[in-house]
């Protein structure tokens, strides 16, 4: 591990082998970039990161991997979006995505394997999600792979519900010459489906497990759930290099209802979103991949990336 500077902040760095990993820690907890040194000696991001990153927005910086607590997707509570029903009663507003992915957080340990922070929620984040709790993010790096632990401590009486997840930004095409439409994707999923205006999700017609590449229509926002499997790999069609992106199976927040949702900006953009999640998007109103902490329990929702 290395304290680095680059574009004029203060981060850490991890060199794993061929692998490097770029993170700030304090801020989001965000991994930023990922990548690997090839055998000709020339370099591959496997998450993107983009040159002209815009740090006083950091949130919605398009690149690394944003912790989506503790909601992935959009919340709605009687149609409205961004507000989400408490398990007491109370109506309370949610950003899209949560508040952890630009929140300050606590570097609490590092070494030379991976590091811990703790979210230190702001006063709008506690009205959010008025609850007494302690959220962690975790990671262990290794030569060609990743995990990562999110963890929520119930320090309360009460259950927490939470539906967490991640937002990958991973490089797409990877090889100059070779567009979106080279690249396959295989989702081990029962159910496909969309997230309508109204909250409840729309399944989409048979023949959604027929298009397998990523330059399809329609293919951004789309929730892939009703696991039957664990792992979501991608990679060009020729077989090589394929990235697998996988929920890890002994975590207490592991089900058949967590979801793989993919996500892009542009046709244009260099990157296509493959997105781990404990349920699909607005898990709070439909309870579909819901998740809850008892009290003074801890749950863990752990997710590897490998290209092993």
């Amino acid at each position: 591990m290395q304290r680095i500077e680059y574009q004029g902040r203060e981060l850490l760095r991890w060199n794993c082998g061929p692998s490097t990993f770029l993170v700030d820690p304090e801020q989001g907890a965000r991994l930023m970039n990922w990548n690997v040194r090839m055998s000709d000696g020339s370099f591959r991001d496997v998450i993107h990161w983009p040159e002209d990153a815009d740090f006083e927005n950091f949130a919605k910086i398009r690149g690394g991997n944003p912790i989506l607590f503790p909601f992935a997707g959009r919340t709605l509570h009687g149609g409205r979006p961004g507000q989400w029903n408490t398990p007491d009663g109370k109506v309370c507003a949610m950003p899209q995505n949560g508040f952890a992915r630009g929140a300050a957080f606590e570097l609490i340990q590092a070494d030379k394997q991976g590091f811990t922070a703790e979210l230190r929620p702001d006063a709008a984040a506690q009205e959010s999600y008025p609850f007494d709790y302690s959220f962690r993010v975790s990671y262990a790096f290794r030569d060609l792979s990743l995990q990562v632990f999110l963890e929520l401590e119930n320090r309360g009486t009460t259950p927490l519900p939470w539906a967490a997840g991640h937002h990958f930004y991973f490089t797409l095409p990877w090889h100059p010459g070779l567009t979106r439409g080279d690249y396959r994707f295989e989702a081990p999923a029962k159910r496909c489906c969309t997230l309508g205006l109204d909250g409840a999700l729309q399944a989409l017609p048979k023949g959604w497990a027929e298009l397998d590449d990523f330059a399809q229509a329609g293919l951004s926002d789309r929730i892939f759930t009703k696991l039957k499997g664990d792992s979501f790999r991608f990679g060009p069609r020729g077989g090589e290099e394929d990235v697998t992106v996988r929920i890890l199976p002994d975590c207490a927040a592991a089900s058949a209802n967590n979801a793989f949702v993919l996500w892009t900006e542009t046709e244009e953009s260099p990157f296509f979103c493959v997105e781990p999640w404990m349920g699909p998007p607005n898990a709070a109103g439909h309870e579909r991949g819901l998740h809850h902490v008892g009290a003074e329990e801890t749950a863990t929702f752990g997710v590897e990336v490998s290209l092993i």
